[in-house]
């Protein structure tokens, strides 16, 4: 009888906290299915269909009700990042990555009952400063979503908070966690020192960024973070995992970070245009 067979071994998946229940089941991770997940994966197929498949394939729901997903191999760092995750060709790789994932979202609507993951209180995109159409992004290039093979991003994972966005502020997105666009007393050791407008100009020409684009780039930066700082201090009255984030330095660091940016904004920008 197949009820009688025994079931496939469930190995816990332990990421960054947000969400219980992730368990790897052969080469497929099985999550809990929340009220964005129909949404994603159709993004997720999407993404396939034109030709990206550095990312988890949707592959519906199991006998359980949970969301299967396919396994994505590889590295994933966790913080502090380690000293070989700061070298400019880690910078090169994880832009290319992202500027693919970003050409094959563009043009794909999202159907008209979406449903978007993220804080409770985090609204809609802006338009985009630079005349381009909104794409749907990640939105969350933190260590613990970028799979590393052979000491490169390769992949991206847990796409929870992708939603429709301006491609400048994805990439200042991934920039905040990669070059990164904090205050020093924030990053790891590894990236003490290091210049931190040469690693953003190398990240821009990597993704092939446009005059337009850089000159926004730092003031959506400042934005960005700016939101999360807020949006994440909304959370954190209502939701526990928030609570905690919030609890364990995100007060403190967002804000700093949101310094750091104004105060360094003209210095990055100026070394962004001068090879243009």
């Amino acid at each position: 009888m197949a009820d009688d067979l025994p079931r496939p071994t469930e190995e816990p998946l332990i990421g960054d906290g947000v969400t219980s229940g992730i368990v790897r089941v052969g080469d497929t991770v099985r999550r809990p299915v929340r009220p964005f997940t129909a949404t994603i994966q159709a993004y997720l197929a999407h993404l396939r269909s034109a030709g990206f498949h550095d990312a988890p394939a949707p592959l519906g729901v199991d006998d359980q009700g949970r969301e299967v997903l396919s396994y994505v191999p590889g590295d994933v760092p966790r913080d502090p990042l380690p000293a070989d995750t700061a070298g400019e060709e880690v910078l090169v790789a994880l832009a290319r990555l992202i500027r693919r994932l970003h050409d094959a979202a563009q043009g794909w609507e999202p159907p008209p009952d979406a449903v978007w993951g993220g804080t409770p209180a985090a609204p809609a995109a802006a338009p985009s400063a630079d005349g381009k159409s909104l794409i749907v992004g990640h939105r969350d290039y933190c260590p613990g979503n970028v799979v590393f093979r052979n000491g490169l991003p390769a992949a991206l994972i847990d796409f929870d908070l992708a939603k429709p966005t301006t491609r400048v502020t994805d990439v200042a997105n991934a920039l905040y966690y990669w070059a990164p666009l904090t205050d020093p007393v924030d990053r790891p050791p590894a990236f003490a020192g290091l210049d931190i407008p040469a690693r953003v100009a190398a990240f821009a020409d990597a993704y092939g960024l446009t005059t337009p684009q850089r000159q926004a780039l730092m003031p959506a930066a400042k934005a960005m973070v700016a939101r999360f700082h807020t949006n994440m201090r909304a959370a954190a009255e209502i939701d526990p995992v928030f609570a905690r984030f919030w609890a364990e330095g995100a007060k403190d660091r967002l804000p700093r970070a949101h310094t750091w940016i104004r105060d360094h904004a003209t210095d990055v920008t100026a070394r962004l245009l001068a090879d243009v």
